[in-house]
């Protein structure tokens, strides 16, 4: 066999004399064929190399760059000296890629920053080549390019955890701040007064007997009453949940801040229970003082508590009809009437207030404005005889455009407290009515007390507001709750000859404390955060949105 890897065989005597004549190889021809073959082998694979580098540039992705940090540190720092107005794929491939506008889609003008596209398609980063950031500016900061490049990838994770949604906001959003987007979204689609009121052993907020703050008439805990069944519920809202009221969070919300709640007897009892509240988390409880020095709440007049840790007031104004009690003179005699065209008169004292909490409701069911003969005032005008529903919807439009002309609803949370149930059985409270042995909360509407003709009215109102006021609709709540008003104990030491003989009026209106009244201003509070957390949400989007 002839081994024509060895040409020197062929030319062996030995070879010649035992073999078969053979014809001479031309060596040339076989070096050419073997440099065609390494010539064919080197030029495909730089055609491949070629192809791969090609195909890396022109993704519409910069991952690969993005997952190595050499080949991301490399395209950058080979761009330093480059054309500043150009990207780097432009940099290596300038006739192919100058024929694309960086407004592409597919084309990032800075590779650390994906292009973002909200859900209209439309790119969020500017689209202006005039304005693209430059490589050479990247190169020089690279460090904040790993920073963004962080960013990113954080940001990625987020959108695969929010799968079911395709706005662009959720990219844009911290993991903490997501958690409050969906938060606020949940509360602002929940009605708070759809649920019903559930025991709950981690209630009251504060310890019974334990704050100074509150009046006899509400101090059922120091006024004997035995049971306290009634101071562990809470309201529960059928689709979404109510946060804990947290003090030393609500008092920071509140810093440097005005809370004014403005009305008759039933907003002190909410007032007290807020003061209560808050006093139990306030960290010296020294600097916790009511401005003027009183320790009565019950006179006419205004009070301002100052939780001076916080430079922040708790105030109640007291005003039964939130428009302005008169005194006219007819037919040369001095009478008391109600100015349904005015405002309180000390109004102008809490119109800038951080919060304004007002009410209304009991007194317009007294005989003289149920009457309303001679009574009722408009102008100089006093009408001999005017329904009580038209005076109260007179009194509700004149408050409702002294809010829209005086309250400025970019600084100030305007609430309107709705109608509290009182729960009188076998007359009123001048005639007999009681509701003390009550124990539990009423268990089904169909036991509820008829609401009073206000409730519609004010509610009406409050709709046609161009300025935004929350309605805390607190009277289907508390027509359940039978069992938490003081009854007897709304005096201290009741005996029980007076209680069987009936001779001490009872207060089935008003409510004990701790009790109901913390659960409107546990609401308050949700309105507070939901405020804040909004607030958060729409400075960080707008944020991350600014060049």
């Amino acid at each position: 066999m002839v081994d024509s890897a060895n040409p020197s065989l062929l030319s062996s005597p030995i070879s010649t004399k035992h073999h078969l004549p053979i014809k001479s190889i031309d060596t040339t021809k076989h070096i050419l064929n073997t440099r065609r073959s390494l010539n064919c082998t080197i030029g495909f694979s730089i055609l491949i190399f070629i192809a791969c580098t090609f195909l890396l540039a022109s993704t519409s992705s910069t991952h690969f760059f993005h997952s190595s940090p050499f080949w991301l540190n490399s395209f950058i720092k080979s761009t330093t000296n480059s054309n500043p107005n150009i990207s780097y794929k432009q940099h290596y491939f300038p006739s192919f890629f100058s024929n694309f506008p960086y407004s592409s889609p597919s084309l990032s003008h800075n590779p650390n920053i994906p292009s973002q596209v909200n859900n209209t398609g439309v790119d969020l980063l500017s689209q202006d080549s005039n304005n693209a950031t430059s490589m050479s500016n990247d190169s020089r900061n690279y460090d904040k390019n790993l920073d963004l490049l962080e960013k990113q990838n954080e940001t990625k994770k987020y959108v695969m955890q929010e799968k079911n949604s395709t706005r662009n906001d959720k990219a844009l959003i911290p993991k903490r701040k997501r958690n409050y987007k969906k938060w606020v979204e949940m509360m602002r689609g929940c009605n708070l007064f759809d649920g019903k009121w559930v025991r709950d052993d981690y209630y009251p907020l504060y310890k019974p007997g334990s704050c100074p703050y509150i009046d006899e008439p509400f101090n059922c805990f120091v006024n004997g009453r035995k049971d306290n069944a009634y101071e562990k519920y809470r309201w529960q809202p059928n689709h979404c949940n109510i946060p804990r009221l947290n003090g030393k969070y609500m008092l920071e919300l509140l810093r440097g801040k005005r809370m004014v709640f403005v009305g008759d007897s039933l907003n002190r009892n909410m007032w007290e229970s807020m003061l209560c509240i808050l006093q139990n988390e306030a960290p010296n409880k020294n600097n916790v003082f009511e401005v003027s020095g009183r320790q009565e709440f019950r006179t006419e007049g205004s009070y301002s508590f100052m939780f001076q840790d916080y430079n922040f007031t708790v105030e109640f104004f007291r005003t039964t009809f939130l428009v302005q009690e008169w005194e006219s003179e007819i037919n040369g005699t001095k009478k008391e009437t109600l100015r349904i065209d005015r405002m309180e008169s000390a109004a102008e004292k809490y119109k800038d207030a951080d919060v304004l909490v007002f009410n209304t409701g009991h007194w317009w069911t007294h005989e003289k404005t149920s009457s309303g003969k001679g009574y009722y005032q408009e102008g100089e005008h006093v009408y001999d005889e005017l329904n009580v529903d038209i005076a109260f919807r007179k009194s509700m439009s004149t408050w409702a455009n002294w809010v829209e002309a005086n309250v400025d609803p970019l600084k100030t949370l305007v609430l309107f407290r709705g109608y509290s149930v009182s729960h009188f059985r076998g007359g009123e409270w001048n005639s007999g009515g009681h509701c003390d042995g009550e124990t539990e909360p009423l268990k089904e509407e169909k036991e509820f007390e008829t609401d009073p003709p206000m409730v519609k009215i004010m509610e009406s109102v409050l709709e046609k507001m161009k300025a935004p006021v929350f309605y805390l609709n607190v009277t289907r709540m508390t027509n359940f709750r039978k069992d938490a008003h003081p009854s007897f104990f709304r005096e201290i030491n009741s005996s029980e000859e007076d209680k069987k003989s009936g001779v001490r009026i009872q207060d089935c209106s008003h409510w004990c404390l701790p009790g109901v009244p913390d659960m409107w201003n546990q609401i308050i509070y949700a309105q507070l955060l939901f405020k804040h957390r909004e607030k958060l949400l729409q400075q960080h989007l707008l944020a991350q949105r600014s060049p």
